[in-house]
């Protein structure tokens, strides 16, 4: 049965990434999490084709990983489970519980700081860094971007399940873009390696070591980030940084107003005279 289902598993693979259009990073997480399961979940076969998949091994297995982690792994096997129930076999899941990840703010990175950055950065490193600031792309987005994507005063975007969304380009990344692009002289992808698209990894490597340079360690979706959170906290509308971002719930988004909330109680705090040293009060 586990054969049948590791083919049922490279099916899978296929699916998220040709029809949902995964990521090739959230693509190898999907396929190291169902790996994993497949070798050490207890794998049953109980009548004419029902098949009992118990988690409880894997979980004791990745107790000790964080909670997020672990929540990752099991949201793997839940959605391979529910592609093969679409494809017609029965499997029944067992130890299945959820697990509670505590939420987190995601962490912007000042302004100042990527202007400091991009002071010590090429005419490459420039675009890569201002294209995630100024448009809020995924990484994976960026990856992809093809040259026919890119307009005067927008860009034509395929995020998540390969929907498309349009953004604006602002004068400042227009002009960067018209620099590189003369420069470059890409044929196809805007960032390109041997002939093809430069790989997630290398622009996730360039960011590290651009603001490695300052002292900063730095991800591409801190970036995203500070672009959303830059435009909330400037009293943009919550339903149009929603559309920019590509989120498919707005709730996604709000996440960004609760960010926005903390880092005003976190000035007022180191401002108002009352919150510092000696304030008389007794």
């Amino acid at each position: 049965m586990k054969k049948s289902l590791k083919r049922y598993k490279r099916a899978f693979i296929d699916y998220l990434g040709d029809i949902r259009g995964y990521s090739e990073l959230t693509l190898r997480t999907y396929e190291d999490a169902l790996d994993e399961a497949l070798t050490h979940a207890e794998i049953e076969e109980q009548g004419e084709g029902d098949v009992r998949i118990n988690l409880m091994p894997l979980r004791l297995r990745i107790a000790s990983k964080r909670p997020k982690t672990i929540a990752k792994k099991l949201s793997a096997v839940r959605s391979f489970v529910a592609y093969l129930k679409e494809a017609g076999e029965s499997v029944e899941l067992l130890a299945d519980d959820s697990v509670k990840v505590p939420k987190s703010l995601p962490k912007p990175i000042p302004h100042q700081h990527i202007v400091e950055a991009l002071e010590h950065a090429s005419l490459r490193e420039q675009t890569i860094i201002v294209m995630l600031y100024t448009l809020g792309l995924r990484i994976s987005e960026l990856a992809g971007l093809r040259l026919d994507d890119i307009h005067e005063e927008w860009v034509r975007v395929r995020g998540k399940g390969n929907k498309e969304r349009e953004l604006p380009l602002i004068d400042t990344t227009q002009t960067l873009l018209q620099h590189y692009l003369q420069e470059a002289q890409p044929r196809r992808f805007l960032f390109e390696k041997d002939g093809g698209r430069l790989s997630e990894n290398s622009l996730r490597y360039t960011i590290k070591r651009v603001f490695g340079q300052v002292g900063m360690h730095v991800t591409p979706h801190q970036l995203r980030h500070s672009y959303a959170t830059a435009l909330l906290n400037n009293n943009a509308r919550i339903a149009d940084v929603s559309d920019l971002l590509g989120h498919t719930s707005m709730a996604t988004t709000q996440i960004y107003t609760k960010l926005g909330s903390a880092l005003k109680l976190e000035n007022y705090l180191k401002s108002h005279p009352l919150c510092k040293g000696d304030n008389g009060i007794r």
